[in-house]
C-alpha cells in the first residue's frame, strides 16, 4: 500500500471517527433535554398526585356531609311526618260545615251550634252537646254575597263529633229548611292533600271496576277479584294502577281484617284543612 493510499484511508477513519463524535455528541444533548423532561414530567406528577390526594379528601368530606344530610333529611321526614299525625290528632274533635248562611250564626257561634246541630241531625246527645271554640274560615263576607264560608267548630267530646260526622253519613244530605248543610272532617293540609290525590283516582278506579273505600286519615282500601289491599300513597296507588291491567299481575293480600270496615267515600268538602286556635 502506497503512502497516498494509507492517507486517504486515515482521513476517511478520521471522517468517520468525527462523525460519529458528533452522532454520540447530539445523542448526549437528545439525553440531556430528556433528562429535563423526565425531572419536569416528575415535577408535574408530583403536583398532580398533591391535586388528586387534596381532591380525595375533598371527595370524603362532601361523601360524610351527604350522608349527614341524608340522616337530616330522613330524620326531617320522620317529623314532618310526626307533626303531621299530632296535627290531625288535635283535629278528631273538630267537624267541619259547609251552607251555614253569612251571619246567620250570630256572634256566639259555639251557642249556635249547639242548638242547630241536634235539630239538623235529629239526633239527641248525652252528655248535652258542647263546643270548646269555633269560628268561619277566612274573611267575613260583608255583602253577604258568594259561597257561604266554611265553619270549623271543635267540641268538647271526641264521640260527639264522630256521632255527628256518622249521622251525616247515615242520613245523607242534611236540611236546614231550604237550605242543604254538609258536616266533614278536620284534617291537616298534608293528608287533606294525600285525601284530595286519592279522590282524583276514582274514575281510574271505577273504570277498571276496582271496589275502593277512603278511610280517615288518608289511606285507600281496595279490592278486585277477592283480594283487598290498603294504600297510604297516592303515588304507590297510581303505579298499581297503571299495571293492573296486565292479566299475569296479581294483587298482594296485605293484613287487613277478613271484614273491612264500612268504606266511606269521602265528599269532595270533606277535604277542608284548618285547625282551631
Amino acid at each position: 500500500m502506497t503512502e497516498d493510499t494509507q492517507g486517504a484511508s486515515m482521513d476517511r477513519i478520521l471522517q468517520e471517527i468525527s462523525a460519529v463524535g458528533r452522532k454520540l455528541e447530539g445523542m448526549d444533548n437528545a439525553m440531556v433535554a430528556l433528562t429535563a423532561e423526565t425531572r419536569s414530567m416528575r415535577l408535574e406528577i408530583a403536583g398532580f398526585h398533591s391535586q388528586i390526594s387534596g381532591l380525595d379528601q375533598r371527595v370524603t368530606t362532601v361523601e360524610a356531609q351527604a350522608a349527614y344530610w341524608t340522616n337530616r333529611d330522613q330524620e326531617l321526614l320522620d317529623l314532618r311526618s310526626r307533626l303531621t299525625d299530632l296535627e290531625d290528632r288535635s283535629c278528631r274533635n273538630n267537624i267541619c260545615l259547609l251552607g251555614i248562611p253569612e251571619g246567620t250564626e250570630g256572634a256566639d257561634i259555639p251557642s249556635y251550634q249547639r242548638d242547630m246541630l241536634p235539630k239538623l241531625t235529629n239526633t239527641t246527645f248525652d252528655p248535652p252537646l258542647e263546643f270548646q271554640r269555633a269560628h268561619g274560615l277566612g274573611p267575613k263576607r260583608q255583602d253577604g254575597k258568594g259561597r257561604p264560608r266554611p265553619i270549623i267548630a271543635c267540641t268538647l267530646h271526641h264521640g260527639q263529633a264522630r256521632q255527628l260526622l256518622q249521622t251525616a253519613r247515615t242520613q245523607g244530605p242534611l236540611r236546614l229548611g231550604t237550605l242543604e248543610i254538609q258536616l266533614s272532617a278536620d284534617f291537616s293540609r298534608e293528608t287533606a292533600e294525600r285525601r284530595r290525590a286519592f279522590l282524583s283516582l276514582r274514575p281510574r278506579l271505577r273504570h277498571l271496576d276496582v271496589k275502593f273505600g277512603l278511610f280517615e286519615p288518608a289511606r285507600m282500601w281496595i279490592t278486585k277479584n277477592g283480594e283487598s289491599r290498603t294504600f297510604y300513597d297516592p303515588e304507590d296507588l297510581r303505579m298499581f294502577l297503571e299495571g293492573l291491567h296486565d292479566t299475569s299481575q296479581t294483587m298482594e293480600t296485605t293484613a287487613q281484617p277478613s271484614a273491612p270496615p264500612r268504606m266511606h267515600r269521602a265528599k269532595p268538602w270533606e277535604l277542608a284543612s284548618q285547625k282551631l286556635y
